[in-house]
């Protein structure tokens, strides 16, 4: 075995003359979907991942949780493409050690007490994980040879996109039977919510322009967890079903399972272990381009959209070969469709009734104590309220 266990007495002195190697001790959290391992990861915790090109939403949901480092057992940047997330948990202080001559999964088990230590992760004092820890400088240099080499990975992106196309053009006919819902979609607001990119500082942006237009809440998959984490309730949920916790599947939305043009449906099954009444909805491109289309097709007035990608370093962060039903969903809804950075800075709450009944309040109170303290006062007073009963007749 590559990486097999040894002890290293002088392991936290220093060597060579160099600073001591600093040493993290914690448990260490298995799992090699990211986006399930966050929902279980405690502060001080050390996550093991199996993620190729760790994108910027992964890399900022681990530095949430308040982890101190992060394993991974793939490359977290393969070169392929610029992808931010190695660099914004480096950037934020948490040691990335990424591990691919070894499989951390069949050599740590979940829980485990372990010290992180330079290269090396221990238990009870063992070696027996080796990898190479990667640096602030050297993901900078390595970003800037990927940005010098992206205009192959544009072109490759371009080629799909535009293959793909022809296949996906009932996004652009409205050929795609929506499913009828509960939830009316007609000429009112549908805030679409997807799990992306800053979507729960977008949704507490989003605070008062919910609160005052009630807009229909349109949750993309994982996106549900975070209109619950905003305290707010999405009224529907639509998407493969793997990433919405189970409490936001159980909250009362309609579910709307998205599958693919052949009709299958993974994600169905989990819907049907838990008794949930759903329905399925069969169409080409992503959920999140399903979900803006039905909003569209079903009369919404305007789509405002939390979470969404909107460019193209965001596409190839997430891995995704090219755009083509993004393209032809956008094309179709139009000036319909709002990004919530765009709201957030347009939209002026209107004054609440609070505030403002608040200061009568307080402005009645001064007033009675101003009256009782001065006799002058006391007696206008007096005078203005029998000539008011006198009016009245009482």
């Amino acid at each position: 075995m590559a990486t097999a266990s040894r002890r290293l007495p002088a392991l936290f002195s220093r060597r060579n003359g160099a600073a001591p190697v600093e040493a993290i001790e914690g448990r260490v959290r298995l799992g090699r979907r990211t986006k399930h391992l966050v929902k279980r990861l405690l502060p001080g915790e050390i996550a093991v991942i199996d993620h190729v090109n760790i994108d910027r939403i992964a890399a900022e949901e681990l530095i949430a949780t308040g982890v101190r480092a992060v394993v991974n057992a793939s490359a977290s940047s393969n070169g392929l493409y610029p992808n931010a997330g190695p660099l914004v948990l480096t950037r934020a202080g948490v040691k990335l050690i990424d591990v691919e001559e070894s499989d951390p999964f069949e050599l740590l088990r979940d829980g485990d007490r372990v010290t992180v230590a330079g290269d090396s992760i221990l238990v009870g004092g063992e070696v027996v994980v080796r990898g190479h820890v990667l640096e602030v400088e050297e993901l900078e240099r390595r970003q800037e040879e990927q940005l010098a080499r992206v205009n192959r990975a544009l072109a490759e992106f371009a080629e799909n996109t535009v293959a793909h196309v022809r296949g996906e053009t009932e996004l652009l006919t409205g050929s795609v039977e929506f499913p009828s819902t509960r939830a009316s979609f007609r000429d009112r607001h549908v805030l679409i919510v997807v799990r992306g990119e800053r979507h729960r500082r977008d949704l507490k942006a989003l605070r008062a322009y919910v609160r005052d237009v009630r807009p229909l809440i349109v949750a993309v998959d994982g996106g549900a967890d975070g209109v619950l984490e905003a305290g707010m309730k999405p009224d529907v949920i639509i998407g493969d079903m793997d990433s919405a916790g189970d409490e936001a599947l159980r909250c009362g939305a309609e579910l709307i399972v998205h599958a693919y043009p052949d009709g299958r449906a993974p994600g169905r099954e989990r819907l049907l272990e838990m008794g949930l009444h759903h329905t399925v909805l069969a169409a080409a491109g992503t959920s999140e381009d399903v979900a803006m289309l039905m909003a569209y097709e079903k009369g919404a007035a305007l789509i405002v959209s939390v979470g969404a990608h909107f460019n193209l370093i965001e596409f190839l962060d997430r891995k995704r070969g090219g755009m083509s039903s993004t393209f032809l969903t956008r094309l179709r809804i139009g000036e319909k469709l709002v990004d919530a950075k765009g709201v957030s800075r347009l939209y002026n709450p209107a004054p609440t009734v609070g505030p403002l009944l608040l200061f009568l309040v307080v402005f009645a109170v001064l007033l009675t104590i101003l009256v009782i303290t001065s006799p002058a006062l006391n007696d206008v007073f007096q005078l203005v309220w029998l000539k008011i009963r006198i009016w009245l007749g009482l």
